[in-house]
């Protein structure tokens, strides 16, 4: 029995979502958190009993009050080997949706704004900015977060 729940434990995969927000003047929706410094993609990690795409739609309106109101896009699958052995992210492009109030400073979540892709801010985490530059260039997507 211990060596089952010692490997339940081994084998764990994490998993995360991401959303590149994009409307159609081409700015994406950045936010910043009050733990870390930088703008990144809006995103979460996936509960236990949650598809990939129901905590995409959870996190967008938890962290942005963003309602997909489409199918999104999977770009990309990502290996975390930052965050752990075993964590991957998945990055949906959102082109269809609905703000449904501003989204005001809480615990978590700074600031939400648009920026033009073109014109994102200096501090723009860097794995936020490569999958940007991978989503809107067709640069080749790298496999590692």
């Amino acid at each position: 029995m211990f060596k089952r729940l010692a490997r339940s434990f081994r084998c764990t995969v994490t998993l995360g979502v991401r959303a590149a927000v994009i409307d159609e003047q081409e700015r994406v929706l950045l936010l910043r958190h009050t733990y870390t410094i930088g703008w990144f993609l809006p995103g979460g990690g996936v509960e236990r009993g949650e598809t990939a795409e129901e905590a995409l739609r959870r996190e967008l309106r938890e962290e942005t009050e963003i309602d997909i109101t489409a199918a999104p896009a999977l770009f990309g699958i990502y290996f975390n080997g930052r965050a752990s052995v075993r964590d991957h992210v998945l990055v949906y492009v959102v082109r269809s949706f609905a703000i449904l109030n501003l989204k005001r400073p809480d615990l978590e979540i700074e600031e939400v704004r648009w920026f033009p892709i073109s014109d994102l801010p200096p501090d723009t985490h860097p794995v936020t900015r490569r999958r940007l530059t991978e989503i809107t260039t067709g640069l080749t997507p790298e496999p590692i977060w």
